[in-house]
């Protein structure tokens, strides 16, 4: 995906717990808006708890978190509850992916195939995109993204 700094997402409808649209007017900003492949395998679980684990760190900065997968609601609430994640997770259809740039080819032990990448847009209080995170590292990200976003502000 193109880099979309300073601009907004182009229009999108995701599906909360209750089977509700979620649009971009709808999210809580300033944000982060992360995707990730699939509830509960190891580098997404690390992902957000890692997340989780710096939740007192995201409130004081006013960040809210919102976790995108192809999951249904089902699966995304009994991963909520199993890593007590105190954020909300939303569902994406493959249409939506496709157009926000994050359905991709992938390549897993030499097998390409297509899937969801991980990928976070940091949003600001006005919805525009203030950093994207092309390539995310699992272990670190909820610090890369809170340093970012004080520096940003600053």
């Amino acid at each position: 995906m193109e880099s979309r700094q300073g601009q907004k997402l182009p229009p999108f409808t995701f599906k909360d717990a209750a089977g509700k649209a979620v649009t971009p007017k709808d999210l809580k900003t300033p944000a982060v808006l992360y995707f990730y492949p699939e509830d509960d395998t190891p580098g997404c679980t690390k992902e957000a708890c890692g997340i989780r684990d710096a939740w007192s760190d995201f409130r004081k900065a006013g960040l809210e978190v919102y976790g995108v997968s192809m999951d249904d609601a089902q699966k995304h609430e009994a991963f909520r509850q199993k890593y007590d994640l105190p954020f909300t997770l939303l569902t994406a259809d493959q249409k939506t992916l496709e157009k926000l740039g994050i359905w991709k080819e992938k390549n897993l032990y030499g097998k390409k195939y297509m899937g969801i990448s991980r990928e976070t847009f940091l949003l600001g209080a006005d919805g525009t995109v203030l950093k994207h995170y092309g390539r995310v590292s699992v272990e670190d990200h909820a610090d890369q993204l809170l340093a970012d976003y004080k520096m940003l502000m600053a």
